[in-house]
């Protein structure tokens, strides 16, 4: 079969790598993919959000199955334009991409079927905001409706941070017309989890638990980022917290998203907080995280494309999906300076990966036969192994082998997990 991956950073890189194991994978195209995607399948300059370019090379190209990554283009209604034109696909329709494209419909859909969420108040007027914010309490979470590139959300500490949010992106527009409305939410405590599952529409499978690392510095400081590094498992993700979320949030979930007239078919991301009130759901995403991804799928033991079929064609509960035992960790290598101002163009070298370590890359390009950096997060050092100190040191010690100017990694990935007391 010919495969089209489209998206273009690690958490695509990672989907590749993992479908290049499966049987019946003659070919892998990525739109747009980068540099270092190139050496695992044919990269194409069409733009991912391009979805006449992405149509017209789904014809041209003879493609079989097609997996939509990334947010904006589901959001667009990517999968409904390739299935218009008879190619089956791995993610949901608009119409179900929605759980992500609008906070306000996922926080409202929430509320409506009694699943777990913190308390919220939705405002399309900023004055309106503000004056609720007066008289609330702090920290208070605020949240751009739609999609923010993964920066619509701040926590403000105090009245004057959350007006300032309010105006920057009400009144200013920070994210365009994302901020049209926001939601204002209590602020919840405890262990943050992430659980990437298939579904389609009918059973929910449920992959690895994982940690997610948000901030840029050590010890949970800095600006928030796109992820700094992930490990997998996550130790609080107890099979009796498990049992819970399946009960409550996620099968929940699933039932109301039919009930709306909205199956979900695809990756269905549950971001959680395990609060002392039990685990409440704090967004959904509507496809594989990043760099959660990067952590999850070198688990995988079962045929990826396999599983993806299937959950197009409605047979998920017809097929095993297994995973190894094992840990990973997954630590990112950025440019200096990100998520703010940083440089790039510089060359990277990249060790031979042996058995049970991956470098998946984000953030560069191909340019007279080198890799040059190109983004803010450049590429992701992974390892598995038995255990999670294990998989911790194996990332880092393959870490330590890429070099590129201005590199910049976190040294605590993996230190809350393996402090952790359950």
């Amino acid at each position: 079969m010919n495969i089209l991956v489209i998206g273009g950073g690690g958490r695509e890189h990672a989907v590749i790598k993992a479908l290049k194991k499966s049987k019946g994978v003659e070919k892998i195209y990525a739109l747009p993919g980068n540099g270092g995607i190139a050496a695992d399948a044919e990269c194409y300059p069409v733009k991912a959000t391009d979805l006449d370019g992405i149509a017209e090379f789904t014809k041209s190209h003879k493609v079989d199955f097609a997996v939509v990554t990334p947010d904006d283009p589901l959001v667009l209604g990517c999968v409904d334009r390739l299935e218009a034109l008879g190619i089956p696909c791995f993610g949901p329709r608009a119409n179900a991409a929605v759980i992500e494209g609008s906070k306000v419909f996922s926080k409202d859909l929430m509320k409506k079927y009694g699943i777990p969420t913190a308390e919220s108040e939705t405002f399309s007027d900023a004055e309106a905001a503000i004056g609720y914010l007066k008289r609330g309490s702090f920290p208070a979470v605020i949240k751009a409706d739609g999609l923010a590139l993964g920066k619509g959300v701040v926590i403000a500490q105090n009245f004057e941070e959350a007006e300032a949010a309010v105006r920057e992106i009400m009144c200013d527009k920070v994210f365009g017309a994302s901020g049209n409305r926001i939601l204002v939410e209590e602020f919840l405590t405890g262990p943050e989890v992430s659980v990437l599952s298939f579904t389609d529409g009918k059973v929910v499978v449920p992959m690895v638990s994982s940690m997610d690392h948000k901030r840029a510095k050590d010890g949970d400081e800095g600006l928030n980022t796109g992820g700094m590094g992930t490990v997998a498992p996550n130790p609080y993700f107890t099979e009796e917290i498990a049992r819970e979320c399946m009960e409550k949030i996620f099968i929940p979930t699933v039932r109301a998203m039919n009930a709306e007239g909205r199956t979900f078919r695809g990756c269905l991301y549950f971001g959680l907080m395990l609060t002392p009130k039990g685990p409440k759901v704090i967004e959904y995403n509507c496809r594989f995280g990043d760099p959660e991804t990067q952590v999850v799928l070198p688990l995988l033991e079962s045929d990826l494309l396999e599983i993806m079929r299937a959950v197009a064609n409605g047979t998920l509960s017809e097929k095993q999906v297994v995973f190894k035992t094992g840990a990973a960790c997954c630590v990112v290598l950025a440019s200096e300076g990100y998520p703010k101002k940083y440089e790039t163009g510089f060359e990277i070298t990249l060790p031979e990966a042996k058995e049970g370590e991956y470098v998946y890359v984000a953030g560069a390009k191909a340019q007279d036969g080198k890799l040059l950096t190109a983004g803010g997060r450049v590429l992701g050092a992974v390892a598995t192994a038995d255990d999670l100190k294990s998989a911790v040191a194996g990332a880092y010690a393959l870490a330590s082998k890429i070099g590129f100017k201005n590199a910049y990694m976190r040294t605590d990935i993996g230190k809350r997990a393996l402090a952790a007391k359950v």
